[in-house]
């Protein structure tokens, strides 16, 4: 009984009537604010072991923070972590937050290509493909097809395979091992297509990106269409990402 309790004190009540207006429950961390406060920089930088804060001025790249909390644990005057969950981005750039620029993300129509709205935009099939990720953002990324966040009601489905898909979501840094398989996948998914990173890893590399175990260079010649960072990533995070891209609303 008292699990039972420790488990909805720290999680929330888990029923979310509006995927895109609701409240996140529990201690979710999502978009960073940065304030003026005069701090150490650079010790700041040192603290963070993904090497994912810059400074002068301060900036948190999102693509390589791991949402640890740790920044605003030694600074809760400069670093404060919202519950806004909406922080997917279409550039890379976009998921950089400077110290002082607090606004919300809105992705850059100008980068979304205009066949990704016209062919896919009232449906959509995707197929993950893991290339060397630790089942975390694997597991939500199955649970945004649950009742809570019911993705399938925006027509957009996970399918078995590439060949089915209008494009591929890939999660972990992307092994060795497995960056032919994620080639196969994408050569396999019709044109066009779409491209996703989700989660830290797929994103940066994260932890892993100096690794001889890791090859990214697969990626180097994609156009990715929407990074959707966290670590894991928030099944929130995902569907808001994904029907900005396609620019849905909920219905």
């Amino acid at each position: 009984m008292l699990k039972a309790f420790k488990i909805w004190f720290h999680q929330g009540k888990q029923y979310i009537p509006d995927v895109t207006t609701t409240d996140v429950p529990g201690i979710f961390r999502g978009r960073p604010e940065i304030t003026d406060a005069k701090v150490d920089e650079d010790a700041l930088c040192n603290l963070c072991p993904m090497d994912a804060i810059s400074a002068h001025p301060l900036r948190i790249d999102l693509g390589r923070c791991s949402f640890c909390g740790e920044c605003a644990f030694a600074c809760p005057g400069k670093i404060r972590f919202t519950k806004d969950y909406k922080i997917a981005h279409n550039t890379r750039e976009g998921l950089i937050v400077a110290e002082g620029d607090n606004k919300p993300f809105v992705l850059d129509a100008d980068s979304i290509r205009s066949e990704i709205r016209r062919l896919f935009g009232r449906s959509l099939k995707l197929r993950q493909v893991s290339a060397g990720g630790d089942n975390s953002c694997e597991m939500e990324l199955n649970a945004t097809g649950n009742v809570n966040f019911d993705i399938g009601r925006f027509g957009i489905d996970f399918v078995a395979s590439p060949r089915h898909a209008d494009g591929i979501v890939v999660t972990g840094p992307i092994s060795e091992n497995m960056a032919a398989p994620l080639v196969d996948a994408y050569n396999a998914t019709p044109d066009p297509k779409i491209v996703i990173l989700a989660g830290t890893d797929a994103i940066s590399g994260g932890l892993f990106v100096d690794s001889p175990a890791i090859d990214r260079s697969v990626l180097k010649d994609w156009h990715i269409d929407l990074y959707v960072p966290g670590n894991p990533v928030h099944p929130l995070t995902f569907v808001n990402g994904v029907l900005s891209l396609l620019g849905r609303k909920n219905r």
